[in-house]
Order: structure tokens, then sequence, then C-alpha cells
């Protein structure tokens, strides 16, 4: 999609702290975060909405490799953020692109506008 801001960020046209990266799915921090480390999990393929993507096992992506990545990002926040209470969630509305939101809870120490370091934190973790 020419005019899809996500489509934009994969192509690389548009900055992106990205956090997570493989040959379907892009994890990156959301510019308008609502905590320290508010990530972005997108398919590299240009879905509409979430529940668009195939089910089924053998295609690629599918919702279940899209939730396993969600989770691998969330378990990293949890580690990075000295926190339990991650958030998610799945609306579709702010870029017509599928996303799935994954926040620590509000109350976690940092500044959530350090997108550099909220960045590296996560990495690190996944890169244990």
């Amino acid at each position: 999609m020419n005019d899809c801001i996500f489509c934009k960020i994969i192509a690389g046209d548009i900055p992106a702290h990205i956090v997570y990266e493989d040959k379907d799915f892009t994890g990156f921090l959301d510019i308008h975060p609502e905590s320290p480390g508010h990530v972005q999990v997108i398919p590299k393929k240009h879905y509409r909405w979430v529940w668009d993507l195939p089910t089924s096992r053998q295609a690629c992506p599918n919702i279940g490799a899209y939730f396993e990545v969600v989770t691998k990002i969330a378990h990293a926040q949890r580690k990075a953020f000295d926190t339990d209470f991650i958030l998610s969630k799945i609306a579709g509305d702010e870029v017509e692109h599928a996303h799935i939101w994954v926040f620590p809870n509000d109350g976690v120490a940092g500044d959530k506008s350090d997108f550099e370091e909220n960045a590296r934190k996560i990495k690190d973790v996944l890169n244990q």
C-alpha cells in the first residue's frame, strides 16, 4: 500500500526504532507511547486487520506466529522494565495496517520519550 505509514516503515522510507524483526514481522517503538517501551508489532505483509492474517499453520505469516512474536516482545518488556504488568491493545482504527500494541504499565520507571534507551533495553533482552 503506497500510503500506509507502516508499510513505509517496513520499506525503510520512514525511520523507526526497530526492536524486533524477522522475515514476517517487525516490532518498533510507538512515536506516541503510552509508557516507556511501547511497541507496535506488525506483519510485514499488509493486512488491514489482525483478524485478516491466515489461521493455517502452513500459511506464512499466520496468526499463531504473530502472537508468538507479541508474546516474545511482552516477555522482553517484562524483564527490560522490571514489571509483570504488560498491556496489549488490538483496535486497528489508528492506522489501516494490522497492528498490536504491547506496552508496560504506565507506572514503570523511565522516560517514555527516550526512544534510544527504551529500544536498547528491549533489544538487549531479546538478544540474550
